[in-house]
């Protein structure tokens, strides 16, 4: 138990970071990014990525810091939000294809793809960001390493910032078709006790995360 807790604390803090810089790049400079090319752009981006995995990894005991325990009923809570997760990422599959999840469609200028609006999305907006805050929180829960905690605390301000920014991008890409899809659907968490709210858009395979 002591050895994987470790090494949930170790991906947490070795692998969410340079996954939010990433994006923290990539939204702000999107004009640019598109000039240099799609392809290009995903090898520099994982270029640096993986440089960010490989040093923080060499210094990963300072990251992680104290070990906290291992405390039962956060083992419980983690699988709990684990499954969460997991029912998240299965049916968010559906709409968001790997292409899309890294970003083609929005580096694309030729092809920047078409705004999605049903499954998931028909209910948020954002549900890849919801899985990976919660899933972050899994990990830490698991972790219970004081690392850990620090940089799920740090994941919400972080992932709402990436949202704002890939928003802006999304309203400039699709126009009014966004700002509706905005008026109709909530960021993060669905509307209970409604019906379907929003009717699926005939030019529905993209993606508002493209």
């Amino acid at each position: 138990m002591d050895t994987a807790r470790y090494i949930f604390a170790v991906l947490i803090v070795s692998w969410l970071p340079p996954g939010m810089l990433w994006w923290l790049i990539v939204h702000p400079f999107v004009d640019v990014w598109r000039k240099i090319g799609p392809r290009p752009t995903l090898w520099i981006m994982g270029t640096l990525a993986i440089a960010g995995v490989i040093g923080l990894t060499a210094i990963r005991d300072l990251l992680v810091g104290p070990d906290l325990g291992t405390r039962y009923t956060l083992v419980v809570a983690a699988a709990g939000l684990g499954a969460i997760t997991t029912w998240i990422a299965v049916i968010r599959r559906r709409q968001l294809t790997t292409r899309i999840l890294f970003g083609v469609p929005e580096l694309d200028k030729d092809n920047p793809g078409t705004l999605l609006t049903d499954g998931i999305y028909a209910h948020l907006r954002h549900p890849r960001y919801v899985e990976v805050w919660l899933g972050t929180l899994a990990y830490a829960c698991f972790a219970n390493y004081l690392g850990a905690w620090i940089v799920w605390l740090a994941t919400g301000p972080m992932l709402h910032l990436v949202v704002l920014l890939e928003e802006r991008e999304l309203r400039d890409r699709f126009g009014g078709e966004y700002e509706a899809y905005m008026a109709r659907v909530p960021r993060y968490l669905p509307r209970l006790g409604r019906g379907e709210p929003n009717a699926r858009h005939p030019s529905a395979p993209g993606s508002p995360e493209a």
